[in-house]
C-alpha cells in the first residue's frame, strides 16, 4: 500500500486541526483512498515539541527541510499572510510538490502566479479551506455546479462580523462592546480590522468569483465597506421594517460585466441568509440549471477548517494514485480560458436603500429633505419620524424604492450640507429582490 507523505508549515490552530484529523481518521482515510496518508514533517518557528501522539513526525524550524525531503508529496502551507507564505508555496511547487493552503489573502492577490506555476510544474494546489471554513464551497463550484452559468453569489463569509451583528441584533448592544466580548471569547483577533471592515470577506469573494466566472478577480476589484459604523438604532429600525443587517458579499453576473461588492446589507427576515446567526457562514449560489443552492456551516475553527484542508489532501492523494494530476483545473476553467473581469462601477448599482437623517425638528424640514430626494429621482417607500421636542435633533428614517447609487450619493451630499442636519446621513443598502 502506497504512503502519501505530508509536510505541514505552521502548526497553529489549523495545522494542529489537520494533524488531529489525519491521526484520528487514519483508518477511514485508508479505506477511502487505498493509501496511508502520513504526516511526516512539521515546520514551525514557535514550538519546540509536538504532542506525544505525533512521535514519528519530524519537527523542524526550517521549512526548507520539508521542501528538500524527496519523500514529501504534499506541502500544506498554514502560516497565512503574504510573505514568506508566497515564497514557500512557489518553492514547494518548483520542487514538484503539491500544495494545500487556507490562505485566502494570498490567493486573492497572488493566486494567478501560484496557479500558473502549478500548471507549469504539473502539480496541484488545493485551497478548499480558504473560503467558508468547513463548508465545501470550492468543490461545489468547481465540480458540483460545473454545468451551470453562475448568475449570482451572495454570502455571509466572515464569522466574526456575523457574530457581532447577531449579538447587536439580539441584545441591543453597541458595536464596541460586542467586539470586546468577541475578542475575549476568541471569535475576534486582537486587531479585528480585516474581519469587521469586510476585507476578509472580500478576499473570499474574489476567489469564488474567479471560479464561478472564469475571470481573474483580485481584491482590488471589489468595493468594500465594513460594519464598524453600524449602530443599534439602525438595527432596531431595520427590525421595524422587517430586515436584519448582515455583512454580505454580493456578486451578480451581467454577462459583459460583474458586480463585486462587500457591505452591510438589510436582508428581509424571510430570506434564507437572514436566519444565519452567530459565527456561522452561509453562501447562496444561483445557477441557470440548478437554481438556488445554499451552503451553511462553521466558517472557521480548528476542526472545521482542518476538515477542509484534509479534503484537499485526500483529493490530491487520489489523483496521485490514479495518475490523474490536474484532472480538475484548479480554478474550474482551463487556464487559457480565464479572462480579465469588467467590474460594474458602484455608481451603476440600483437597489433599495435605508437612510437615517439627523435633523432639527422644525417646520418644513421634512419637506426640504424629501424634496431633495425627489429632485434626484429617489422615491420614498416608507418613513418613520419619532416624536421629539421642537428644535431638537431628531432621526428621520426612510426606506426607498430602487434607486441609483450615483443619485443617492449626490442626494446625501446635498442633505448633509444643510444647516438643519446635525450629523452625517446613514446609508445602508437593502438586498435586491430577485
Amino acid at each position: 500500500m502506497k504512503d502519501i507523505r505530508i509536510g505541514i508549515i505552521g502548526f497553529g490552530t489549523v495545522g494542529s486541526g489537520l494533524a488531529k484529523t489525519l491521526y484520528e481518521q487514519k483508518d477511514r482515510l485508508r479505506q477511502k483512498t487505498g493509501a496511508n496518508l502520513t504526516l511526516a514533517r512539521v515546520a514551525d518557528i514557535s514550538i519546540t515539541s509536538l504532542p506525544k501522539e505525533y512521535s514519528d513526525v519530524v519537527l523542524s524550524n526550517d521549512a526548507n527541510d520539508i521542501f528538500n525531503d524527496p519523500e514529501i508529496d504534499i506541502v500544506v502551507e498554514l502560516i497565512g499572510g503574504m510573505e514568506p507564505a508566497r515564497t514557500f508555496m512557489l518553492t514547494a511547487i518548483a520542487k514538484g510538490k503539491h500544495v494545500v493552503t487556507a490562505n485566502k489573502a494570498l490567493l486573492s492577490i497572488h493566486g494567478k502566479e501560484i496557479f500558473d506555476a502549478a500548471v507549469k510544474n504539473n502539480v496541484e494546489v488545493g485551497y478548499e479551506a480558504s473560503v467558508g471554513g468547513g463548508i465545501p464551497i470550492i468543490k461545489a463550484l468547481k465540480e458540483g455546479l460545473v454545468a451551470n452559468r453562475i448568475n449570482y453569489i451572495k454570502g455571509i463569509m466572515n464569522g466574526t462580523a456575523n457574530y457581532i451583528l447577531s449579538q447587536m441584533t439580539d441584545r441591543g448592544l453597541p458595536f464596541a462592546e460586542v467586539l470586546k466580548k468577541a475578542q475575549e471569547l476568541g471569535f475576534a483577533e486582537a486587531d479585528p480590522t480585516y474581519d469587521v471592515e469586510g476585507i476578509d470577506t472580500a478576499h473570499k469573494l474574489a476567489i469564488l468569483m474567479t471560479i464561478a466566472y472564469g475571470l481573474d478577480v483580485r481584491l482590488d476589484d471589489i468595493n468594500v465597506e465594513g460594519i464598524s459604523s453600524i449602530e443599534p438604532i439602525d438595527i432596531e429600525y431595520a427590525r421595524k421594517f422587517g430586515y436584519r443587517i448582515k455583512l454580505l458579499a454580493i456578486s451578480r453576473n451581467h454577462g459583459d460585466n460583474i458586480e463585486a461588492r462587500v457591505h452591510p446589507t438589510m436582508v428581509p427576515e424571510n430570506h434564507m441568509l437572514a436566519s444565519i446567526n452567530g459565527a456561522f457562514n452561509g453562501i447562496l449560489i444561483n445557477g441557470d440549471t440548478v437554481g438556488d443552492v445554499l451552503l451553511y456551516g462553521a466558517g472557521a475553527g480548528m476542526m472545521p477548517t482542518g476538515s477542509a484542508v484534509a479534503a484537499d489532501v485526500v483529493d490530491i492523494s487520489r489523483n496521485i494514485l490514479a495518475g490523474a494530476i490536474n484532472r480538475v483545473p484548479a480554478l474550474s476553467y482551463l487556464p487559457e480560458h480565464i479572462g480579465k473581469p469588467r467590474i460594474t462601477p458602484m455608481t451603476d448599482l440600483v437597489c433599495p436603500f435605508y437612510f437615517r437623517v439627523t435633523a432639527l425638528d422644525k417646520p418644513g424640514v421634512l419637506s426640504i429633505i424629501t424634496g431633495i430626494f425627489g429632485k434626484h429621482g429617489i422615491s420614498i417607500r416608507s418613513m418613520i419620524q419619532p416624536g421629539q421636542d421642537a428644535g431638537e435633533p431628531v432621526h428621520i428614517v426612510f426606506r426607498t424604492h430602487r434607486a441609483a447609487e450615483a443619485a443617492v450619493k449626490n442626494a446625501i451630499k446635498e442633505i448633509d450640507a444643510l444647516e438643519i442636519c446635525s450629523a452625517p446621513t446613514v446609508k445602508i443598502r437593502i438586498l435586491n429582490p430577485e
